[in-house]
């Protein structure tokens, strides 16, 4: 375990995910409510009977789970993680709790490439959790980031947001500091790329770090966005992400939004 992080819903998260390597119903039957599970993983029939269905599966393909960062808002969990079947794939997971137990979760899975732009991995970095007076000041500041430079509502702040050009990147195709944010962004508008967030629907942070679900388009195809940023100072310093095409209505198990 790369983070260490007491909370007792983070523990009940933790044990839940790592039963998908161990096979082991126990964390699922313990900590997940047994009848009021709703699941916003499209590919993923509703309910906790379908997690415990699929774990001899998880088991049999040799399913490994490493949790790199773990964060808790309230009732929400976020962790974020390398799944390790059929390949490496970065996840965040995030789980909603009502009395100790959860009832709900969404998640985002990207296969993790191993050459990026930035040289760093899709998920290395720090995973200590500072600041955690300065959680809900972070989370204005990164909402205020998405809204106005993601979603194009006022990008002359842009600069405004980082300090000079010290940005950490973990995006595969983007490289460090503010100048490769802005080279990515312009040659997928010379690619003519359909690059576009159009709704915030999640905003979940603890002290340096916030996560923001959104929805958007990728290349035409409908994408959800999942971007984790860490805040240093008032500035956004680093930003990992995990990005993943919303499935078709006719490939969707549950009924779910995906959001």
């Amino acid at each position: 375990m790369s983070f260490n992080h007491q909370n007792e819903l983070v523990r009940k998260a933790v044990a839940v995910i790592e039963s998908f390597e161990s096979g082991n119903p126990e964390a699922i039957t313990a900590y997940v409510h047994p009848d009021q599970y709703i699941q916003h993983n499209q590919g993923l029939s509703d309910g906790r009977a379908s997690m415990l269905g699929a774990l001899d599966h998880l088991k049999e393909i040799g399913t490994k789970v490493s949790i790199k960062r773990a964060l808790i808002d309230g009732e929400y969990v976020v962790l974020h993680s390398i799944y390790d079947f059929f390949g490496p794939k970065i996840i965040i997971d995030i789980f909603r709790f009502e009395n100790g137990l959860i009832v709900e979760h969404w998640d985002n899975m990207q296969a993790m490439e191993s050459k990026t732009l930035s040289n760093h991995t899709m998920i290395d970095g720090p995973v200590t959790i500072k600041d955690i007076d300065k959680t809900d000041a972070n989370k204005e500041l990164v909402k205020s980031y998405v809204e106005n430079i993601l979603f194009g509502k006022n990008l002359s702040l842009h600069s405004s947001y980082f300090n000079g050009d010290k940005y950490i990147q973990h995006s595969p195709h983007i490289a460090d500091g503010l100048s490769g944010l802005h080279a990515a962004l312009q040659a997928l508008k010379e690619k003519n790329i359909k690059f576009e967030y159009t709704q915030i629907h999640q905003v979940i942070g603890e002290g340096d770090f916030v996560l923001v679900v959104s929805e958007g388009f990728f290349n035409d195809q409908h994408t959800a966005f999942y971007d984790l940023f860490r805040v240093e100072n008032e500035k956004i310093a680093e930003h990992w992400d995990v990005v993943e095409t919303v499935l078709p209505v006719e490939k969707r198990k549950n009924s779910n939004s995906r959001f």
